[in-house]
């Protein structure tokens, strides 16, 4: 298979050139600069937009995927979804797209407040409402939801290694029983329309707390709903998470699978990265495994011992 060129700033200086028209003679134009030095597909354009370069023709799918997913649920959130001022392939079969840039900083900045909460509750209840069919027809795919068991499995196993070097206390995991991890099964029929990716990153917040904007759409899915509710564990704390899906109507269940989900993951991700399996900010796994772990009321109050109706 052909390797994907490497965009460089000329690369992206001429693109943008040409899509915004500025600097035709050859010069000038918006400063371009990548957002970080490990995501060399993404550059800030000016103080305005947002570059998007797809790396490989399966990322291509999923951008073009994107465009017509942002336009079916913009109208259904309260927040904020980038808008794309041009689109098309920076090479051959590699597609971009160059985003309006919303406003506000991450979640990894700022903290969430009560009615930022509020706002994400909106984009949970919001993302309910979008018809799976609709989703499903632009090609939005439709996931089965983990094994919870599975999961506790391997992160139980995880845990040791992470107390053996002195970054958790493995015991805490003993919370999660192998019956708890069944009565927290996904419910037939509970399928919605999801983010998939919510991270901290993704998440933009106002320095009041207000939640303004969520990018980055491209693994959306038609699946298990505690998945959005995992990945606001990990980007803004358990607390607000949890709180924010029981405003958007979800139970018990969903919200106690989700923080389970979050809690796994954040211990999974951690031990790949020390073990040296995977790459990425370790302050940023180890502050990701804190919000995960914080603890809520809920999971002090319910018991499952009996099925519990969904509102």
């Amino acid at each position: 298979m052909t390797q994907a060129p490497t965009p460089t700033a000329d690369t992206v200086r001429r693109l943008v050139r040409s899509l915004l028209k500025e600097g035709g003679d050859g010069t000038g134009g918006p400063d371009v600069r990548p957002v970080t030095e490990e995501r060399e597909h993404t550059w800030w354009v000016g103080s305005r937009h947002v570059l998007r370069l797809a790396p490989d023709r399966e990322a291509s799918v999923r951008r073009r995927r994107e465009l017509r997913l942002r336009e079916l649920v913009r109208p259904q959130v309260p927040v904020a979804v980038p808008t794309s001022v041009a689109h098309g392939d920076w090479a051959p079969g590699l597609a971009y797209t160059l985003d309006t840039r919303v406003p506000g900083g991450t979640a990894d900045e700022h903290d969430v407040s009560a009615v930022g909460e509020a706002d994400l509750a909106g984009l949970l209840s919001g993302l309910r409402t979008v018809p799976a069919r609709q989703a499903e027809a632009l090609g939005v795919p439709r996931t089965a939801p983990r094994s919870l068991e599975a999961l506790r499995r391997m992160a139980v196993h995880a845990a040791e290694r992470l107390a053996a070097a002195d970054e958790f206390d493995a015991a805490r995991l003993h919370q999660l029983t192998p019956s708890g991890a069944a009565q927290l099964a996904a419910q037939p029929g509970s399928a919605v329309l999801t983010h998939h990716g919510l991270t901290g990153a993704h998440v933009l917040v106002s320095a009041d707390g207000r939640v303004r904007g969520i990018l980055d759409w491209t693994a959306a899915s038609v699946g298990d709903p505690a998945e959005d509710i995992a990945g606001l564990a990990v980007a803004v704390g358990s607390p607000p998470a949890v709180r924010a899906a029981t405003l958007a109507g979800y139970g018990a269940r969903p919200c106690l699978r989700g923080l389970w989900l979050a809690r796994c993951d954040s211990v999974l991700r951690l031990t790949d990265r020390l073990e040296g399996r995977t790459t990425g900010s370790l302050p940023l796994l180890r502050t990701q495994l804190r919000r995960a772990w914080e603890p809520i009321l809920l999971e002090r109050v319910t018991d499952f011992q009996e099925d519990e109706p969904e509102p």
